[in-house]
């Protein structure tokens, strides 16, 4: 299953008419066969890179770049200090949105399904496990992740960061240029946070994935764009839209 969270991000909020204080988190779900795995390729040409096609039913396609959560064990009303142990590893996913249809959607009162739930609409990276964030050989590559989950295990602060830690960026490019670029301290909830609050709702699976909302810069995508997205440390996501 695949669980999002809404406006988790107080930016991203403001920018679609939202309150951005620290109201109690909302999700809406996507199919599970929405995920097209999407690695970033080592490798030149076009043929190397993932094609998503441009979906149906919409003129308004928009990009939200968001980091993902992999469940690895399963649980139900899991505690706050206990989430990160129910996690399998971490990757880049960005949660692409009929705009249009999410804004009938809205004035109507009606589900998001039609503008969130359609084919293709999950695009994600390859995962790190988190036991390879964590190990300390791994440090050159994923040098501000690892301090950062560290600390999300340490229960150091309420968001999970402390003072010496510098928060992994989140961004998105299309055709090079910059959409989208924030903080994962910037999260109204913090990822455990998340898994606590969405596991007092839903026996959360292995494999179930998570994600944990977006930052301000959403925008508008047209058949023939390269989108590329990360997260510090983390693989980075690569596409075309077709």
């Amino acid at each position: 299953r695949i669980y999002c969270v809404g406006r988790n991000y107080a930016a991203h909020a403001r920018e679609m008419g939202g309150d951005p204080n620290r109201e109690p988190p909302f999700f809406f779900t996507k199919p599970a066969d929405a995920v097209v795995p999407c690695p970033k390729t080592t490798t030149t040409g076009d043929s190397d890179v993932v094609s998503v096609p441009y979906p149906l039913a919409t003129e308004d396609l928009h990009h939200e770049i968001e980091l993902v959560v992999a469940i690895g064990q399963g649980g139900v009303r899991i505690e706050v200090h206990q989430a990160m142990h129910h996690i399998y590893g971490f990757a880049v996913g960005v949660d692409l949105t009929r705009r249009d249809l999410q804004a009938v959607a809205k004035q109507l009162a009606r589900p998001w399904d039609s503008a969130k739930a359609f084919d293709h609409s999950a695009p994600v990276s390859s995962i790190v496990p988190l036991t390879e964030l964590l190990d300390t050989s791994t440090e050159a590559v994923h040098s501000d992740t690892n301090h950062w989950i560290r600390d999300l295990t340490s229960d150091t602060t309420e968001m999970g960061l402390s003072p010496r830690t510098k928060s992994p960026s989140i961004w998105i490019l299309v055709n090079g240029e910059e959409r989208q670029r924030g903080s994962l301290e910037q999260m109204t909830w913090s990822v455990p946070e998340i898994i606590s609050i969405l596991s007092q709702q839903f026996h959360l699976q292995p494999g179930d994935l998570i994600f944990t909302g977006t930052p301000a810069g959403v925008g508008p995508l047209q058949k023939g764009d390269l989108v590329q997205g990360g997260v510090d440390g983390l693989n980075e996501i690569q596409f075309n839209i077709s």
